[in-house]
């Protein structure tokens, strides 16, 4: 089976979690009127963890790319901030049960970040260019936080269709 990725959009995202990005007017300006702040922008949840940044190397990946394992976190969501303006792949699945339903994929713009909400099936970070490094602010605490699902036919993710 193909599927094709799709642009990165607030709407399309919405049902397995929040696009980061500053776009449009900002909330409220800040530091002397010099800083824009789009305030609130993620559904955080930690579950009984704290929240923690890391920061992930990634190894770049080429489209079209061979997707053959999914994974979630059942106790907190994970925010991916890119630490460079190279866009990247974000592949989801539909639905929450002990399988993925559908799966989707979209590529982000240049400054476009993800929060992934708790429970979301998801690829694993897929950068498409070097240096594939990333802030990522996730739970810290005790407890099983992944569960990964092989695909039993693996899927192969294309560029745009458009």
């Amino acid at each position: 089976m193909d599927i094709h990725a799709e642009p990165l959009t607030p709407t399309a995202f919405s049902p397995f979690g929040d696009v980061l990005e500053a776009e449009g007017a900002p909330d409220r300006l800040i530091n002397q009127g010099l800083c824009g702040r789009f305030h609130d922008r993620a559904r955080l949840d930690f579950g009984g963890g704290r929240a923690g940044i890391s920061v992930f190397r990634a190894e770049p990946r080429a489209l079209p790319y061979m997707l053959d394992l999914v994974e979630r976190h059942p106790l907190g969501s994970q925010a991916f901030l890119p630490m460079s303006l190279d866009p990247f792949l974000v592949i989801v699945a539909e639905g929450q049960d002990p399988t993925p339903g559908r799966i989707r994929a979209f590529l982000t713009r240049p400054g476009q970040g993800i929060n992934l909400l708790r429970n979301c099936w998801h690829g694993v970070l897929t950068p498409l260019h070097a240096p594939g490094l990333f802030a990522v602010v996730d739970r810290i605490g005790e407890g099983q936080n992944l569960e990964e699902y092989w695909l039993p036919e693996p899927l192969t993710v294309y560029g745009s269709a458009g």
